[in-house]
């Protein structure tokens, strides 16, 4: 007879189960990347998406390449390109209703443009002109993100709060491969499951953080695997085919406003442009990797499926690019104009009250000005 067979032995008492164990089966991706362009599936899809989703993908490619050409003229400083993940972009912001809200980082322009805002407000932080250039809640995105990551926590309270108080509101959080290495990554997803707040995440995977390729950043089996270990699904998806990016994300966005809780959606793509004008992408990838993505450009995918449907010819493509030089015409007009700046607005929208060492800080600038002005008319 054992110890514990023994009458009025002590037997321990298995513990509390505080929540039952989740089984992570249908929280796993697909093995994978969702692809619906050039398969049996594409034919269910809306035509009018399918077209609005061409004409953006072609718009965002003026885009970027007149944005591009800016910064080599001077008038912007900095400008990463998105050219090759425009699937991603114009599909993160065509999924969200009016009352959603956007959450870029700074490669994020074309998501915002497509989501409403004005396209030379959207380079004006790129430009270093005043603060963001536009009102974050006339157009529900938030402040394009340059630090990495840190945009993620900001999505998971407003979706948070929003819920709390009953707001039919879903946030759509964009971030690079390399950003899930930061903390904030972890904090935002953990927090968004526990409190199955409303909220999506969409990380664009294009191969590099800056230049360090993703096979040096982690050792999962995908990057939306890592949605397991926070209770939350993971999905893939070919981020080069839009209308499979629109419709992963779309289910995404409805399981989150029918009260499902967060998705982690991985977007395969690639960067084909450098990191910022001031990288040089030769030093760390090769010609021949440059050469198979652009076999697998997401305009190109978009107007084959378009062309094998009869649902687009010559002249509806080429209204297209017309549409997108106007775009590219009007924006040049916009930024070969020098700004008319006020030095004081620089104290403006930064705390709702001024602080004692801002308000020190705006009557130095303003006396120096005044002792300018004077010096001038003189």
């Amino acid at each position: 007879m054992t110890v514990l067979e023994q009458p009025g032995a002590y037997r321990p008492t298995p513990p509390p189960a505080w929540r039952p164990r989740l089984d992570p089966a249908p929280l796993l991706p697909d093995p994978e990347p969702v692809r619906l362009l050039g398969t049996p599936a594409a034919a269910d899809l809306d035509p009018g998406l399918l077209t609005r989703l061409y004409r953006e993908l072609v718009r965002g490619r003026r885009y970027n390449a007149q944005a591009t050409a800016l910064t080599k003229q001077g008038r912007l400083a900095v400008y990463p390109s998105s050219t090759g993940q425009e699937a991603c972009q114009v599909a993160a912001a065509m999924v969200l209703e009016e009352r959603d809200w956007l959450f870029p980082s700074y490669r994020d322009t074309l998501a915002a443009v497509v989501r409403g805002l004005d396209p030379a407000q959207a380079l004006t932080l790129l430009r270093g002109d005043w603060h963001n250039g536009y009102d974050p809640r006339e157009y529900r995105v938030a402040p394009l993100c340059t630090p990495l990551a840190t945009q993620l926590p900001h999505a998971v309270g407003l979706a948070h709060a929003a819920r709390l108080k009953g707001d039919d509101v879903v946030a759509l959080a964009m971030v690079g491969d390399g950003g899930t290495s930061e903390g904030d990554f972890h904090e935002a997803l953990n927090f968004a499951a526990v409190w199955q707040a409303p909220v999506v995440f969409l990380v664009q995977n294009n191969g590099f953080a800056i230049s360090v390729p993703l096979a040096k950043q982690t050792a999962a089996p995908s990057l939306a695997h890592k949605a397991v270990g926070y209770g939350m699904p993971g999905r893939l998806v070919d981020g080069n085919d839009a209308a499979a990016v629109h419709q992963v994300l779309g289910e995404a966005v409805r399981r989150a406003r029918e009260g499902g809780g967060p998705t982690l959606v991985e977007a395969v793509t690639y960067r084909l442009d450098a990191h910022t004008n001031a990288d040089d992408a030769t030093r760390y990838r090769a010609e021949e990797e440059l050469t198979a993505w652009r076999a697998h450009d997401p305009i190109d995918l978009m107007e084959a499926e378009l062309k094998g449907r009869d649902l687009i010819d010559e002249d509806g493509m080429a209204a297209a690019r017309e549409a997108a030089e106007d775009m590219a015409r009007a924006l040049r007009d916009r930024m070969n104009d020098d700004p008319v700046l006020e030095p004081m607005e620089l104290f403006e929208h930064v705390y709702a009250e001024k602080t004692g060492q801002l308000r020190e800080q705006a009557a130095q600038l303003r006396a120096e000005l005044d002792a300018e002005s004077q010096e001038g008319e003189r």
